[in-house]
């Protein structure tokens, strides 16, 4: 039920239909479809058929298992790129992220999980651009959170102190935290110190 009731209107307006419209086609009135589009109640089950054909899609669609669908499809890549990750075969994962980007090429998530990997086997380079190119698309703020420390030790190893030190400045509280990274960043830790850190924030793993 959980894109039943933006699916209702969504389909609706598709159609140019009021609510009247739609309590009309199925016998009921149009206080219960307003619920219905609110997520107030549902449909009763026996309604979805007549409901997907007044909408002319299929009940499917009107659940939201295509968005479902995909949702599992995003998860199952993060698992196993992750698994990968842990076993330290960063090859596979990057491959993973690759063809993942071919199907959801602006997807933050694709985008900042290939990026973790090539940091994690040392593609400094095109690590930063992911990242930075992430951060621009990127609503989810624990995602920002975890790429903005990280890049900070990228920046670092990268030769760009100053924009790491800029970068810690502006970080949160906790594990990616301006108190916990500024001062590595400012006693000048060595490329293996800053490998270790890249490692603990993207993984989680400890030092």
């Amino acid at each position: 039920m959980l894109y039943l009731a933006e699916n209702i209107k969504k389909f609706r307006l598709l159609k140019n239909m009021t609510q009247e419209d739609v309590a009309e086609c199925l016998g009921i009135t149009p206080q219960s479809v307003s619920k219905w589009e609110r997520g107030e109640s549902y449909p009763d089950i026996a309604l979805l058929p007549a409901l997907a054909n007044v909408f002319e899609t299929s009940i499917d669609l009107l659940m939201g298992m295509d968005s479902i669908r995909a949702e599992e499809t995003r998860y199952n890549i993060h698992k196993q790129a992750t698994e990968y990750q842990r076993k330290g075969d960063f090859d596979s994962a990057e491959k993973i992220y690759r063809n993942a980007l071919l199907m959801y090429p602006n997807m933050p998530g694709m985008i900042l999980g290939l990026a973790s990997t090539l940091a994690l086997k040392g593609n400094t380079a095109e690590a930063i651009a992911l990242m930075e190119r992430g951060l621009t698309v990127s609503t989810n703020e624990k995602q920002k959170a975890t790429t903005r420390a990280a890049l900070c030790f990228l920046y670092l190893k990268a030769g760009y102190a100053d924009k790491a030190n800029r970068l810690a400045s502006e970080l949160p509280h906790a594990r990616e935290s301006r108190e916990a990274i500024q001062p590595l960043i400012q006693r000048e830790i060595n490329e293996r110190e800053i490998d270790e850190n890249i490692k603990y924030i993207l993984l989680g793993e400890k030092k």
